[in-house]
């Protein structure tokens, strides 16, 4: 019998059965996939002398999470690498808004829009540099950050105080407007908004694209070489080397309650594994109360609020694999890992109203990513492999464009929504059809069948908007991993800080349940069942 029985082998599930292993649990993983990572995967699926990432691809808040950090996963083989840029948004025109490696460069690029904006993005550099430790360990501690936002209020004295407080609850449309004369600067803002489903309209949105500017600033956005799955790869490898057991191919259909107290779980073949300590679920949080636990072991009150649950948008993504380089108009856009295509941040309004109102839109907002340019070991030389996901609505009630998509995700409207995407590449790298040797579609439905926590493709387990952050996650009055059921964690993004690779739900699930029990003694472990 294991101390601790982990539901989901995804980073966060990772991060918490390796926080348990080094405190002496015994911790037994179950993954129902027949491979680990959850969202934090590669393959060569697409063509035989490329890698593909699966889901997520670039990961600043990895690069910036002192708990990664703290696990070492360098000696597991980790190796980072960066694009000579971090991130480019061509405009129709030619122009180019370019987040570079160092501040200076992207300084100089942003005065080309205007030449106050210069000054004005190295302020707002300065201004994070001076927050950076005490926002990140506010940010990827349990909520509320007692002694890490005592730091932080000492900070944002320094670096502006009030002020600097009321920026970052803006909208990230007002936020650009403030703070740039010229398009450069609130392209970059608002295009990092847009990574989650943040408006630029909506409140909030500017702390947010500042955040992921910041981060790209200061940490690149850095990939996996050779994959996202060499991430998962450290974490297993780690957590079996400390005795630790990860069981793939194991849907976990419930998980065992007695007298109010999580006690073990049962799989999909039957079979029951119990947990002499805890229960930790790296699911999304309805699924976790509702098919697993049970509805007969919560308040009304938990399931009137899981009924206000808000998921994140869907999302469609498309893989290729390129023959030659993508061929930008805009030269700025070569050389960057990630590539923001939209006609401005009007053009991003406009996508963002689209899916507020349950339309696919006609002219998507399309995130690039140029990944043999971020690591040359994903193909071979002179070839790209790149990808491409957009935004669209949990529940379609028309299309914008033409085809009359609908949300069945038949063949016909994959191949419709793919020539979409395709089309917005091509308006800003003319020839880019001609390139693709090959070509995978991952629609919404896809994503969830290969990630039951991407439901619909929502990547971030719920939305990034304020009414559903901090004490709000997964609903009013959490904010914490502990659940109403004694003995059971919530550690995915559905808990406090939420989406990103950075292990924290994980990492809180995992201390939360040794505050309740300690870490494990010697004399524990030799009286072990």
């Amino acid at each position: 019998m294991p101390d601790a029985v982990v539901i989901g082998a995804g980073p966060n599930g990772l991060v918490a059965a390796n926080l348990l292993a080094d405190a002496g649990w015994s911790v037994e993983v179950l993954e129902a996939q027949d491979v680990p990572g959850g969202a934090v995967r590669s393959d060569r699926g697409v063509h035989p002398d490329y890698v593909s990432d699966l889901f997520s691809a670039f990961y600043p808040l990895a690069a910036a999470s002192p708990l990664l950090a703290a696990l070492d996963l360098g000696s597991e083989g980790l190796r980072w690498s960066r694009a000579p840029r971090v991130l480019a948004h061509p405009l129709p025109d030619g122009r180019c808004a370019v987040l570079e490696r160092e501040a200076p460069d992207t300084c100089a690029g942003l005065a080309g829009f205007a030449a106050a904006d210069a000054a004005a993005w190295q302020r707002m550099y300065d201004s994070w540099r001076t927050l950076e430790p005490a926002l990140i360990s506010a940010l990827f501690t349990p909520f509320p950050p007692v002694r890490a936002g005592l730091r932080l209020a000492g900070r944002f004295r320094a670096a502006g105080g009030l002020r600097l407080a009321r920026s970052l609850t803006l909208p990230v449309r007002r936020l650009g407007e403030e703070e740039f004369r010229g398009e450069g600067g609130r392209l970059l803002l608002a295009g990092n908004a847009l990574h989650a489903d943040l408006a630029p309209e909506a409140a909030g949105s500017g702390g947010f694209g500042w955040l992921m500017s910041m981060l790209g600033q200061s940490h690149g956005f850095p990939v996996p070489v050779g994959g996202a799955g060499a991430l998962t790869a450290a974490l297993v490898h780690r957590l079996r080397r400390r005795g630790g057991v990860l069981r793939c191919g194991e849907p976990v259909t419930s998980v065992v309650v007695r007298g109010g107290t999580a006690v073990g779980v049962v799989t999909a073949g039957g079979e029951g594994v119990r947990a002499r300590r805890a229960v930790l679920a790296d699911t999304s949080a309805p699924a976790l109360y509702r098919d697993l636990v049970g509805e007969e072991h919560l308040s009304a009150r938990l399931l009137r609020d899981l009924e206000r649950f808000q998921w994140d948008s869907a999302t469609f993504k498309v893989d290729w694999a390129l023959t030659g380089p993508v061929p930008w108009t805009a030269q700025g856009a070569v050389g960057a890992g990630t590539v923001h295509l939209a006609d401005g941040v009007d053009g991003l309004t406009r996508f963002a109203a689209q899916i507020a109102t349950g339309h696919v839109p006609d002219e998507p907002f399309v995130l690039f990513g140029q990944m043999t340019t971020a690591d040359p070991s994903r193909s071979p030389a002179g070839t790209e492999s790149a990808w491409a996901y957009t935004h669209l609505p949990q529940h379609i009630t028309a299309d914008a464009g033409p085809d009359g998509v609908t949300g069945r995700w038949d063949a016909r409207e994959q191949e419709a929504m793919a020539a979409r995407v395709e089309a917005q590449v091509e308006r800003f790298a003319p020839g880019f059809r001609a390139l693709i040797a090959a070509r995978r579609i991952l629609a919404p439905t896809t994503l969830q069948r290969m990630d039951q926590n991407l439901h619909n493709g929502a990547v971030n387990n719920g939305t990034a908007a304020l009414h559903q952050q901090t004490v709000f996650r997964p609903v009013p009055g959490t904010g914490r991993p502990e659940t109403p059921v004694r003995h059971l964690y919530l550690a995915s993004a559905a808990a406090h800080p939420g989406g990103g690779v950075h292990g924290a739900p994980g990492a809180n699930a995992a201390r939360a349940a040794l505050r309740r029990h300690g870490p494990r003694t010697p004399l524990h472990r030799a009286r072990r069942d």
